[in-house]
């Protein structure tokens, strides 16, 4: 059996090919945000917040594109730090257009999901700290799910190792290992789930694109050192 232990999936990818302290208003000028949401650094790490009310449903919710197009096999790595007791956030990442151009070039979009799940863009995106009880409703463990689009394709679960806010001992690292048709998360080095992508049954592979932060109304969470390597 392959081994898809962090130490082994992280040896190949030594080249750096971005990295962001996501430390000040600085840190993103280019960064593109889709939807209505308060971007600050009051602790010297990137905060998103929510503005609008949760009651909105998907209008209340929204995504921030990094504005660097990433090669096609990487490893993604964030700090995360929750602060909010319910929350549901995502990463976006290999996104383009359907066409296969920029993500950037697909209609406008406003944060709600269908936009990004069965619109004009091709994408996977990670679902973690899944705590907003319209979306772990008859769940007995939390997951972090795996997602590919065009289509809302339920790829992977895995367990979510992130506690409730109240048992959090914060900065989390999360890793998104994405080689050919294999991809993998960690949380703090504890893998959550891998997938192999045949290329088939969700539709072809995804090769390159951008990624993006997604919020759910009416999370509140700080991102920092973000670092992307390649092979």
């Amino acid at each position: 059996m392959p081994n898809f232990s962090y130490e082994n999936i992280m040896a190949p990818f030594k080249t750096p090919v971005y990295q962001n302290a996501l430390a000040s208003a600085a840190d993103v000028v280019g960064f593109r945000l889709e939807g209505t949401a308060k971007v600050d650094f009051p602790d010297g790490r990137m905060r998103l917040s929510s503005v609008l009310d949760p009651a909105l449903g998907q209008a209340a919710n929204y995504v921030y594109w990094c504005d660097r197009e990433l090669p096609s096999d990487v490893l993604i790595e964030w700090d995360f730090t929750p602060l909010s007791q319910t929350g549901l956030c995502m990463m976006f990442f290999s996104a383009k257009n359907c066409n296969g151009g920029s993500v950037f070039d697909a209609a406008p979009r406003s944060g709600k999901y269908n936009q990004y799940n069965n619109s004009d863009i091709n994408t996977f995106h990670v679902s973690y700290y899944r705590l907003l009880s319209i979306h772990n409703a008859g769940e007995k463990l939390r997951t972090c799910n795996l997602r590919k689009s065009k289509g809302f394709h339920m790829a992977a679960q895995g367990g979510d190792p992130i506690p409730e806010l109240k048992y959090c001992k914060p900065p989390f690292r999360l890793s998104i290992f994405k080689n050919g048709p294999l991809i993998a998360f960690y949380v703090d080095r504890i893998p959550s789930f891998v997938f192999y992508d045949d290329g088939e049954t969700y539709g072809p592979l995804l090769t390159g694109g951008h990624m993006g932060f997604r919020q759910m109304s009416p999370t509140i969470g700080e991102y920092a050192n973000l670092t992307v390597r390649t092979l």
